[in-house]
Order: C-alpha cells, then sequence, then structure tokens
C-alpha cells in the first residue's frame, strides 16, 4: 500500500490526533519541572498504575474516558465534531476487536487508553485519552512504552502516530519519545495532519 492510501484509509480508523490531554499534561509540566502541584492541587498516587491489553468489553469506560481527555483538543481546534465525541458505544466495541492497544488502571478504575493495531512491520497508534486528574503523572508514557512493547511482540519494526499541526505539546510531546516528523496532510482551515514515526 501507498504511503498516500496508508495515509487516507489510517485517518478514518484514528479520526483524531493522539493524545489529546496527555500532550497538554506534557505542557504542564513543562511549566513546573520538578512536577510539584501547584498549592491546592490534588494529585492522584499512580505508584500502583496497572497496564494490560484493551478488550471489547472496555468500550463503555473507554467512552466515558476518552470524552473527559479531548475537551482541551476541542478547545485548541474550536470544534467538538471528533470522533473522541461522537463515536457510539457500539462504534468503539467494534474499534477494541483484536485491537493492540492497551488500558491503565489505579484500582479498579480506569485512568487511560491507547488503542493501536499492527499492519505488517508497521504498529499504527490511535488516540490516548488519560483521566484529567492524573495527567501528566507518567500514566500516558506508560501506556505509550506498553503499546510500542506490544508492537514489538507482534514483530513491527517502526511505530506511527499522528496528531494536528495546532497542537504544538503533542508534537514536543513525540519528539522527545523519538518520533520523527515524516509527512503533512492538509485538512482544511490551514490545519494539518502531522505524521511521525519511531524505530521499535
Amino acid at each position: 500500500m501507498s504511503t498516500r492510501l496508508r495515509v487516507r484509509t489510517s485517518v478514518s480508523w484514528f479520526a483524531c490526533s493522539l493524545a489529546g490531554f496527555i500532550a497538554s499534561s506534557a505542557g504542564r509540566a513543562e511549566s513546573r519541572p520538578d512536577a510539584s502541584p501547584p498549592a491546592g492541587d490534588t494529585v492522584a498516587d499512580v505508584s500502583n498504575v496497572t497496564i494490560r491489553p484493551v478488550r471489547p468489553d472496555d468500550a463503555g469506560e473507554v467512552l466515558t474516558l476518552q470524552r473527559a481527555a479531548f475537551v482541551q483538543e476541542a478547545r485548541i481546534y474550536g470544534s467538538v465534531e471528533m470522533p473522541a465525541f461522537t463515536q457510539t458505544l457500539a462504534a468503539v466495541e467494534a474499534e477494541l476487536i483484536e485491537n493492540d492497544g492497551c488500558v491503565a488502571h489505579i484500582g479498579p478504575r480506569m485512568v487511560g487508553v491507547v488503542r493501536a493495531r499492527h499492519d505488517g512491520p508497521l504498529l499504527l497508534i490511535g488516540r490516548i485519552a488519560i483521566a484529567p486528574d492524573v495527567q501528566g503523572e507518567g500514566v500516558g508514557s506508560a501506556l505509550l512504552a506498553a503499546v510500542e512493547e506490544r508492537g514489538r511482540e507482534q514483530g513491527c519494526t517502526e511505530a506511527e502516530l499522528f496528531t494536528g499541526s495546532l497542537s504544538e505539546a503533542n508534537l514536543r510531546l513525540y519528539t522527545r519519545e523519538g518520533y520523527v516528523e515524516t509527512e503533512r496532510v492538509a485538512t482544511g482551515d490551514g490545519i494539518e495532519e502531522v505524521y511521525l514515526r519511531k524505530r521499535l
């Protein structure tokens, strides 16, 4: 499959930019390097985070989580017309069948999710959503590492993700994590989808 055709088909599956809220949390962490919260902020205990493969029966929690997590992306792009908000429960259930993604829990509560699927040697990483009260606490980075490891187990040698061109914090985060920009696809209104890859 050509790069251009693959980009077009993967857009329909990914639907919106990766790590909508974790990127915002990365920006917050940069503003306070010691990661200590301002007075009055509540910090969740993430020392007991567990990560496991995502399942179709997670769909209800995933849908709730992504709607909370993508509020910042909606603000950046001035629209709630993105699948993180418009997906139905049935659509999420279907998306999670044979998905290579992972979920993160603190106790019984789901606090993060990432979708992924493998296409030959390429791991396509989809939407990450992190619960607002644990953003900037390392949950997203742990999920990304876990899904990359699942890709390696499937024989993938590269991972690809994308974000919108207005999501500057996302781009800084992915660059720090070793992802390199490979392509930009115009979507209108001066916005581009920025594709990045990383060797696994």
